[in-house]
């Protein structure tokens, strides 16, 4: 019996060594084939990490880059993506997928004047490409060069006639350089292939409009309206369009509508204040006037420096820092007890006793220089004081001491995004969640895009 389980035992070992050894073979093609299966399942964050790996066993692996670049654009940390993108192409100079997906990057960081390099490469290096032109349209558009836009879309639409929305941004186009007739068989095939789509029979009856086919226009943005009753504009146009019709009674409530859905676009309160005129309401019209008047000039006043970001307030800084899990393990006690020193400062700190909290963080770093969880504490601490600057300086000490600490490149990214400071707060995020911290690809969701 005992021969027996001495068997089992050692079989049991051979398995558990031959298992060990198995894990420990994974090559870096392993782990880029495990991000391109979770890629396409949708674990985008998981793809991250595996395409991390990947690179960490092969850094000289251009496509390792760019595909972790895509997950982290999917996770729209587009800053991120860039960096990869970067080494993607240091290390392959003809890829053009690479090229056009950093130019997709820059162009979703409204940065289209360093996208159209990028856009143009793609294009030299694959011109059938058709989203790499209708890409480098969208961007000359933003940039004001609509007839350069309009070419690029008209290429896309050779290279691929059946997609609806190179005919919608080329239709778009024409609008733009006031050539509204010829929008109109555009916005008609849109139409024809996506019927759903209010946006294409809302432009189109703004053509109408211009065209002075004013029944014509009514039609489609009822169509449009029924299609997305929430949309503020198709009730500003169609009140627009019966005002042209002299139905001031009809248009009234369309107006009402476009302002309760969007209430501080001023132009809708000069067209209602029209109307009311038109229908003996001078009272309701001046009341109109006025909030036109002062609604443009508090647009005129938005750029006024404050210490926190307009975007990012001291308030969200707050709901964001705190939210920081702390440490779910305890240090080992020292002979210096730095730990200690930082362990109490914490637990003053949740009490309240901030002064006494930062003492004790104070005399855990004088103990231990090189200890970056007190560093990182202290900034936390720090932060919530409203001192920004001198917890930047503590987070920059605790990624100097570990530059795995995703915890401290996160709340070093929440600050200079509150101070202002977009780009460097992107960037940290995007290395934080790089790093494992995944809310912080949330973060970079709502504020970095």
């Amino acid at each position: 019996m005992n021969q027996l389980l001495r068997t089992i035992y050692a079989l049991f070992l051979l398995f558990f060594c031959l298992s060990l050894t198995t894990h420990g073979q994974q090559t870096a093609a392993d782990h880029f084939n495990t991000g391109l299966a979770k890629s396409k399942a949708g674990d985008f964050t998981g793809a991250l990490q595996a395409f991390s790996m990947a690179i960490t066993m092969n850094p000289e692996n251009g496509p390792s880059y760019y595909n972790r670049g895509l997950a982290k654009a999917n996770l729209r940390d587009h800053m991120g993506a860039i960096l990869d993108y970067d080494r993607a192409v240091d290390i392959n100079p003809s890829d053009a997928m690479a090229y056009l997906s950093r130019g997709i990057s820059k162009s979703r960081q409204e940065d289209h004047r360093g996208a159209l390099p990028d856009f143009n490469r793609a294009i030299e290096l694959n011109p059938s490409d058709a989203v790499a032109y209708y890409s480098r349209g969208n961007s000359r558009s933003k940039l004001g060069q609509e007839r350069l836009a309009l070419a690029d879309f008209s290429k896309a639409i050779t290279l691929d006639s059946t997609n609806a929305q190179y005919r919608y941004v080329r239709a778009v186009s024409q609008q733009h350089l006031g050539n509204f007739s010829a929008s109109i068989p555009d916005f008609d095939k849109v139409i024809q292939a996506t019927p759903k789509r209010a946006q294409a029979f809302t432009g189109r009856g703004m053509s109408k409009i211009e065209l002075k086919d004013y029944n014509g226009a009514v039609n489609d943005l009822n169509k449009a309206i029924e299609l997305s009753p929430q949309d503020a504009e198709s009730f500003y146009y169609r009140a627009y369009t019966k005002s042209k019709l002299a139905d001031f009674r009809a248009a009234l409530p369309d107006y009402d509508r476009a302002i309760s859905l969007q209430p501080t676009q001023y132009s809708y309160y000069y067209n209602r204040g029209f109307c009311r005129s038109k229908l003996g309401d001078q009272k309701g019209a001046v009341q109109d006037y006025n909030q036109a008047i002062e609604l443009n000039n508090a647009e005129a006043n938005t750029h006024v420096t404050t210490q926190y970001s307009t975007r990012f307030s001291r308030e969200t800084l707050n709901k964001l820092r705190n939210a920081i899990p702390d440490r779910s393990t305890v240090n080992p006690l020292s002979a210096d007890r730095s730990e200690a020193y930082l362990d109490r400062g914490i637990s003053k700190s949740k009490q309240g006793d901030t002064k006494g909290a930062l003492a004790d963080l104070n005399r855990s770093i004088e103990l231990n220089p090189s200890y970056a969880d007190a560093y990182f504490a202290r900034a936390m601490l720090r932060s919530s004081l409203g001192e920004q600057r001198a917890a930047l300086h503590d987070c920059s000490n605790a990624t100097k001491l570990n530059a795995q600490y995703a915890e401290a490149y996160y709340l070093r990214g929440l600050i200079h995004y509150s101070l202002g400071e977009d780009n460097a707060g992107c960037l940290d995020l995007s290395k934080a969640g790089e790093l494992g911290y995944t809310p912080a690809y949330k973060t970079i969701s709502e504020y970095c895009n």
